[in-house]
């Protein structure tokens, strides 16, 4: 049974703070159950919901297929542009593009690429099912995701909302610090258990981390971390990274409410499992339509690049098999953004080959020039992928929905239209 722990707040340094923040006071810290061994039993409604969620993840997991080589880096990459607008970050899919193509940006922008390149990389170590989590394994994760705090779980008192000095006003404590190790040590251990329905599984292990709160920053990226290692763990998905949480928690007021039908004494489980259930669905339907919308991005690139050099008279029209110009079209999905030195790197052409073939996809209207703001050359982007990323993240933002008439509150401008067709 959950229990409340009372404490008393002494402020440290209250120079600057209002009368009633200057004040000690006590406050409720939360304490959850330990999870138990096996899947909780759920209503009839909240089993349907769980059963057809993850049968639409599987059927998206088929539809995508090796696709999820290159689409898993633009979804996390989607994931982690809506975390950092939601922080107050206010960064584009191009910006990040460009940034993580020169290796060079400002702080949000490097930060992001981090998150990105740390989630990837924490997921694929932690989905062996063989491998059973431990306490260790999200410390780790949690330090790859916010490498700039001291690497371990919190020694302190935390809380959500609320002023930022006390908890005496939050809208959430988790529990003492001094209980973290043994619940998060739970946790891990019902994460890597893979029986029964995995959407079930990771819905709990999410919400039961967010409750936890077991690090001084970085639990909402971690917690997200956590339901794709899930997912993959139970072979849910074997190809793709679906960003559930980021479409549960576009609507943050039915977020909240999950999880506090979560924390409810008593606890009202099939509340969050359904909530989460269809987050699962339309996250997947979403990445479905990312995965077609860029098949079809580079099957019309290549026409209106055959087009171009029939216009220009160039033979042959269609480029010769191995060109350059088809390999940089055929990496554009993993890498909408590139510069000569990328090409060099990556392809082990000249300098001068690089920077032709660049400029011929430049000149066909297919990659953009992106100048600094000194008006320098950087690099080229292949502007309609990254505006099929702006269009599923602010879909992910507003729910999985159209954003033609329901625009997220927060999160990237709308796209080109001529670009990209509708406006979703």
């Amino acid at each position: 049974m959950p229990t409340y722990i009372e404490r008393q707040w002494e402020p440290g340094n209250a120079g600057g703070l209002a009368k009633r923040d200057r004040r000690p006071g006590r406050y409720l810290a939360f304490v959850p159950d330990a999870l138990p061994s096996e899947l909780p039993e759920l209503g009839a409604e909240a089993r349907r919901a769980a059963e057809e969620s993850l049968t639409a993840l599987a059927r998206a997991d088929e539809q995508i297929g090796e696709k999820g080589t290159y689409l898993n880096h633009l979804l996390v990459r989607s994931e982690s542009i809506s975390s950092s607008w939601i922080e107050g970050n206010r960064i584009t899919p191009k910006r990040l593009a460009i940034a993580e193509a020169l290796q060079t940006g400002d702080r949000t922008a490097i930060a992001v690429i981090d998150n990105v390149h740390a989630t990837e990389s924490a997921i694929a170590e932690l989905s062996d099912p063989t491998h059973t989590l431990t306490t260790t394994d999200i410390e780790d994760l949690a330090s790859r995701i916010e490498p700039r705090l001291p690497r371990g779980v919190r020694e302190e008192q935390n809380w959500v909302g609320g002023p930022e000095h006390s908890p005496l006003r939050a809208e959430f404590v988790p529990p003492p610090a001094e209980e973290v190790p043994r619940l998060l040590a739970n946790l891990a251990e019902f994460a890597s258990a893979a029986e029964g329905n995995a959407v079930v599984r990771a819905a709990i292990v999410h919400a039961q981390f967010e409750t936890i709160h077991p690090f001084i920053d970085g639990n909402g990226r971690t917690g997200r971390a956590l339901i794709h290692t899930v997912l993959r763990r139970s072979d849910a998905v074997r190809n793709a990274l679906i960003p559930i949480s980021v479409v549960f928690a576009s609507g943050t007021n039915d977020y909240i409410a999950g999880l506090t039908a979560f924390r409810a004494e008593p606890q009202r489980l099939d509340d969050w499992v359904i909530g989460f259930a269809r987050a699962t669905e339309l996250a997947a339907a979403n990445a479905v339509r990312l995965s077609r919308d860029i098949e079809e991005a580079a099957r019309s690139s290549l026409e209106r690049f055959v087009d171009f050099r029939t216009e220009q008279e160039r033979s042959p029209a269609f480029p010769r098999r191995g060109a350059l110009t088809l390999r940089i079209l055929d990496g554009l999905a993993a890498a909408p953004v590139a510069t000569v030195d990328s090409i060099v790197e990556r392809y082990g052409v000249s300098t001068a080959t690089a920077h032709r073939a660049l400029t011929e996809l430049a000149d066909a209207g297919i990659l953009t020039r992106s100048k600094d703001h000194k008006g320098r050359l950087v690099g080229w982007s292949a502007d309609r992928y990254l505006a099929l990323v702006s269009l599923t993240e602010r879909s992910n933002r507003v729910g999985g929905r159209d954003t033609h008439d329901v625009r997220p509150l927060a999160g990237p401008p709308a796209p080109d239209i001529g670009q990209t067709g509708p406006l979703r």
